[in-house]
């Protein structure tokens, strides 16, 4: 038998599978026996305790995990959640039950927001099992424990599981919920462990179940033959020499140059960035900066931390992404009003245009660092729509002192218009989740939209040829720094379509450094063409997959 899903990265496994453990059944809408302060204060310790274990493991974890993981301790500790708790406390209800019903109104309304705050609706009600089983004094639930190494299967990961996998026990995560954006994607791109998400079936499978695991096809093979676990043996082997091979820049067969660029989110991520091979920064969100403060930070403040990271990076390539937050992730000293449909709202540029005075701040302390240092900064505007906004910022960019100013192709509208984004910005980089959840019209951390959230579907593609090829016409640098470089295959693809440089999370870089190493530049065409030509993502890998044809029989359009 054989399971589809969305593959993250190129690995594949091959073991036994083991199932997470059933969520905690819910509490029972019980009363306590009246005494509402001492079961306040179960609650309290119990959230506390939660808090210090989330903080302690994303500390052990570290990278993206961490960031994640404080997150979620944060949300063990949010005031607006315990004065809920409290007040159904304070009815009679007991502290158990008190989490289940607060936590789980406070997810039904962040889903119902979508975008951001829905990914984070996901992490919350992992927080609320861990608070609940705290108060029980049993184990929350987690990843199996085994003597042998195992594939985990799961309906979905939280963060606090997949930070701290065990990766000499597991081989490789296959779920059923979540897409090539969910955090259990993201933390397996860090960790460089294979991934199916997204897989109808999966939790039909029986614990000890030999399957092969399939990341670069995004199947599961159940019972496999002893030639197919030979050829996983073998994929497995060759990858391993990659990776333990010396670092090389980023080419393909014929020696054209294809930068392979690292997406961080803090300077503390920059010395294992370089460590991986990273040649510079293709992404750098600063919204660690910001969303964690209750007021914008000073110029100085984001000055000295844009410095660090410069300073890692000195005579190579970093790209700082300007503010990327609104509606979607609210600050309240930004735009902190409801909204409908965030995700369609005031953020990004937009957001940053209404209170252009943090906008100024911000690319004044870029300025700073960038005259500081050695580095080659290159400053881009997310959710950039058309040419008006791509002028405004790069013109606001150059007055203030910046050499390199950019915008992010994140809305279809901009490929659209890749020509006259062209004549106005230094250069454009391609943020493939957000261009595929507005192409297709899909919430990105929603899971029964996921078949919808893959970057492979040839509309995506026809827009990233749209922007290459402007690019390619006027002489402009044309990168992308979305998940979607991080999967090898389709990196080649891109670089067929007119990439210029590939950012990506700094532990794929090796799969797509050999990737690309493995054909040439009209190959990579080649290739492009057939996945243009598919009717379906599925069909557009499976065409790309295949042996490359000869030139005459491909025509690029």
């Amino acid at each position: 038998m054989k399971l589809h899903g969305v593959g993250v990265g190129r690995g594949s496994a091959v073991g036994p599978i083991l199932r997470m453990p059933e969520p905690l059944p819910a509490p029972e809408a019980a009363k306590h026996e009246g005494d509402a302060a001492a079961e306040l204060a179960l609650v309290k310790t119990a959230l506390s305790n939660v808090a210090d274990d989330l903080n302690a493991r994303g500390a052990k974890a570290g990278g993206e995990a961490k960031d994640v993981l404080e997150a979620a301790a944060l949300m063990a500790q949010d005031p607006s959640l315990i004065d809920d708790v409290k007040a159904r406390i304070d009815a009679g209800t007991t502290g158990e039950r008190a989490v289940f019903e607060a936590f789980g109104a406070f997810q039904d309304m962040l889903t119902s927001l979508g975008g951001y705050m829905a990914e984070r609706a996901t992490d919350l009600g992992d927080v609320s099992q861990r608070i609940i089983a705290a108060l029980r004094g049993v184990p929350a639930p987690g990843i199996p424990e085994s003597d042998v190494p195992f594939i985990l299967v799961a309906s979905d990961l939280a963060p606090a599981d997949t930070a701290l996998l065990d990766l000499d026990r597991v081989l490789a995560l296959i779920t059923r919920d979540g897409g090539p954006t969910s955090h259990t994607a993201i933390l397996a791109r860090s960790k460089s462990i294979p991934a199916i998400v997204g897989v109808t079936g999966a939790l039909e499978l029986t614990d000890g179940t030999i399957v092969v695991a399939d990341a670069a096809t995004g199947s599961v093979v159940t019972d496999p033959t002893a030639e197919q676990v030979a050829e996983v043996e073998e994929a497995i082997a060759r990858r391993l020499a990659v990776a333990s091979g010396p670092l090389t820049a980023g080419a393909l067969a014929d020696g054209t140059k294809i930068p392979l660029l690292a997406n961080l989110g803090s300077p503390k991520e920059a010395a294992a960035a370089v460590a991986l091979g990273a040649e510079g920064v293709g992404l750098f969100r600063t919204e660690f900066l910001f969303l964690d403060s209750k007021t914008a930070p000073t110029v100085a403040e984001q000055e000295a931390q844009y410095t660090e990271l410069l300073a890692a990076f000195a005579g190579k390539k970093v790209v700082v992404r300007a503010l990327d937050a609104g509606a979607d992730k609210p600050l309240a000293f930004l735009n902190a009003e409801h909204e409908e449909n965030p995700a369609l709202g005031l953020r990004g540029l937009r957001a940053l245009r209404a209170k252009e005075q943090l906008l100024r701040d911000q690319l004044t302390a870029l300025v700073n660092a960038q005259n500081a240092t050695e580095a080659d900064l290159w400053v881009m505007a997310p959710m950039v729509a058309d040419a008006g906004e791509a002028e405004y910022f790069v013109t606001l960019g150059k007055e203030l002192g910046l050499k390199t100013v950019g915008v992010m192709a994140e809305v279809p509208s901009l490929a659209v218009l890749a020509d006259q984004i062209a004549e106005v910005s230094d250069f454009v980089s391609i943020g493939t989740n957000d261009l595929t959840q507005y192409t297709m019209a899909a919430d990105r951390m929603l899971g029964s939209v996921a078949s919808y959230q893959d970057p492979w579907h040839p509309a995506v593609l026809r827009l990233v040829k749209l922007l290459g090829d402007a690019g390619a016409l006027a002489g402009k640098p044309v990168g992308v720094c979305g998940e979607a470089a991080a999967d090898p295959l389709l990196a080649v693809v891109l670089v067929g379509l007119g990439a210029t440089t590939l950012s990506m999370t700094p532990a794929a870089i090796a799969d797509v450094r050999a990737e690309l190493a493995g054909v040439t530049l009209e190959e990579a065409r080649a290739k492009a063409a057939l996945a243009l030509q598919a009717r379906s993502a599925a069909e557009a890998r499976e065409a790309a997959s295949s042996v490359v044809v000869a030139e005459a029989d491909v025509v690029v359009a």
